[in-house]
């Protein structure tokens, strides 16, 4: 039945809806007036929640009437929806934490494409927890604080007359009062370029103070910081003692990840392509086209190549990711990738010009990165991510332009 129904709603709205987009399809659109307007009302065991939109409903006499109780919701600058793939034990865990009202900061992280804002968007789709407002800002649209702060309490506190003068007390006052899920994603774009990871740019060092103003007043809210690098301000250094998560995301192994996008595989040539490239969506998503286009969609002739191909794509973004890092960094990537396998910190030293401090320190920022992995052996191995590795590999063969 599930299936028909998405048949009949995709007809009738003149694009493809499924389970995984359906509310934020409603949403995007804010139907409002039309006959799916009462599908919130309709009594079942499920205790699904659609209406983030002020919306008519229809009172114990037959007349319309505005439903002043549902939640204020603006998901304007949230990504869409196209494909969701298992994340089971991330959802949950986002669930149990957000459960917690101690847990004000919460922060999920991992490199580029993996999928962070796609898990936390169709987290907000499948949550039941009551919220009195649900905002999501992008940092790459406005990084000034006091520009978000003003437009959540504008949002918000519509009707509220008071002159916004004092942000920072109004916003607290908010939190304090309502129950308040609020996302900002893109984080990193708040950090210096070409520094350590996680450091602010001086017109933004306001957020620091924000983030720690978060975690140590009483509040009944949460924030959930969506990033590519990690500064102090979401690390944990003790779950049971602070008031801040940290969900850090890895590649995605389930063979599902490529079904849907029309090539020819079998189970075994479909899950190597996934090891290949790191279960990452948006690397995975490159090299399909690239298949479909110059193999005609056979995964097992393209594995036959017996190569690591980095796309046009991918080498577009891996070069802003490496101009992206610091000296210290690049030096460290360089060599990292001439080793193509796990070093340990002592022969790394042996092989650089770098004082201990720095090689200590550039690595930490790696790992703050998410391209560089720890390994616990009999010597603390360090391990450069594969393809980003590849990449790194080739710029040093040929020219800086690469």
């Amino acid at each position: 039945m599930g299936h028909k129904l998405w048949e009949i709603l995709s007809q009738q709205l003149g694009e493809d809806i499924n389970k995984s987009n359906f509310r934020s399809t409603f949403e995007r659109l804010e139907l409002t007036s039309s006959k799916f307007i009462n599908i919130h009302t309709i009594q079942s065991s499920h205790n699904f929640r659609f209406c983030s939109y002020p919306h008519q409903s229809i009172s114990n006499n037959g007349k319309n009437s505005i439903d002043k109780q549902q939640p204020y919701s603006n998901l304007k600058q949230a990504p869409k929806i196209i494909n969701f793939h298992s994340r089971k034990k991330e959802l949950l865990t986002l669930s149990r934490w957000l459960e917690n009202p101690n847990n004000s900061l919460i922060s999920v992280l991992g490199i580029a494409g993996i999928g962070k804002s796609t898990l936390v968007r169709y987290f907000l789709d499948i949550n039941t927890q009551p919220f009195d407002a649900v905002i999501w800002k992008n940092l790459k649209s406005s990084q000034s604080l006091d520009f978000i702060i003003t437009e959540i309490l504008t949002d918000i506190q519509a009707n509220n007359t008071k002159k916004i003068n004092d942000l920072f007390n109004q916003f607290l006052d908010l939190i304090n009062q309502k129950r308040c899920l609020i996302i900002l994603d893109n984080v990193e774009e708040i950090f210096i370029p070409q520094q350590l990871a996680g450091m602010y740019k001086p017109e933004y060092q306001d957020y620091q103070n924000f983030f720690k103003m978060v975690t140590e007043v009483e509040h009944q809210s949460h924030l959930i910081l969506i990033s590519q690098e990690q500064c102090a301000e979401m690390d944990c250094l003790d779950e049971e003692l602070y008031q801040i998560k940290s969900l850090k995301l890895s590649g995605l192994e389930d063979g599902e990840i490529l079904s849907g996008i029309g090539l020819k595989q079998d189970a075994d040539s479909g899950l190597k392509l996934i090891e290949k490239y790191q279960g990452n969506p948006m690397y995975l998503k490159n090299v399909a086209v690239l298949i479909k286009d110059v193999f005609d969609g056979d995964v097992a002739e393209f594995l036959a190549e017996d190569s690591l191909v980095i796309t046009k794509e991918m080498r577009s973004h891996f070069k802003q990711l490496f101009n992206r890092l610091s000296p210290v960094e690049q030096k460290i990537v360089l060599e990292l990738s001439k080793f193509q396998q796990p070093v340990s910190r002592e022969d790394l030293r042996q092989h650089l010009d770098l004082s201990s401090m720095d090689l200590i320190n550039g690595l930490k920022s790696l790992q703050q990165r998410y391209l560089v992995s720890k390994i616990k052996a009999d010597t603390i191995l360090f391990n450069l991510s594969c393809v980003f590795e590849e990449y790194v590999r080739i710029r040093g063969e040929k020219s800086n332009d690469y």
